[in-house]
């Protein structure tokens, strides 16, 4: 593993504890030697990530829409930004330059960027892990709608189990480095 995205909100949230594991997840991930991808905002959750990352002596690669660029919320000081033209471009760069899809607490954008991930990998375009950093239990109604889906029939559990959940960002790069995926979903393999 040589990068890996981070989605997260572009606003701080409500709890501080938000910002705390934002400025550790920058941190743990330049002194693990790996490339932080994200969307290349100067703001909230996303602004922090960059700005620990950097400031342990990390690469931070961000990729933002130019319309975005445009209104002035590009990090201006990162090692490199990549200006696309499109929201899906911006997410298939990421995709195209991360290991892994870490995501911290967000709203329906951060939901919106790692389900695409999450979808893809159980459809097999790529087998890289997906998983979340639990800060102060946000992900916890997320986590029983999805095993709802399970539990009613549309998603096998495997598909399930493959996302990683962990209280923090040093654990969740532990699970990540000994990541398995399942065989895709339309695999004659398949669970």
């Amino acid at each position: 593993m040589n990068s890996i995205c981070v989605f997260c909100g572009s606003s701080p949230g409500a709890d501080p504890r938000f910002m705390d594991e934002a400025i550790r997840c920058g941190t743990l991930i330049a002194e693990a030697g790996l490339t932080l991808v994200y969307g290349g905002g100067k703001v909230g959750l996303m602004g922090a990530v960059a700005d620990a990352a950097l400031a342990a002596g990390g690469r931070v690669t961000g990729v933002m829409p130019q319309d975005l660029v445009n209104q002035e919320i590009a990090h201006r000081g990162l090692t490199d930004l990549r200006v696309v033209n499109s929201m899906h471009e911006r997410k298939l760069a990421m995709a195209e330059l991360s290991d892994a899809f870490l995501c911290l607490p967000g709203g329906p954008g951060t939901f919106e960027e790692i389900f695409e991930q999450w979808t893809w990998a159980l459809l097999g375009i790529h087998a890289k892990p997906c998983g979340f950093v639990n800060v102060a239990g946000y992900y916890d109604l997320m986590r029983r709608t999805i095993q709802h889906m399970a539990d009613n029939g549309f998603i096998a559990q495997p598909y399930v189990d493959m996302l990683v959940y962990a209280d923090g960002t040093a654990e969740a790069l532990e699970r990540f480095r000994g990541y398995v995926a399942p065989p895709p979903k339309w695999s004659t393999n398949k669970p």
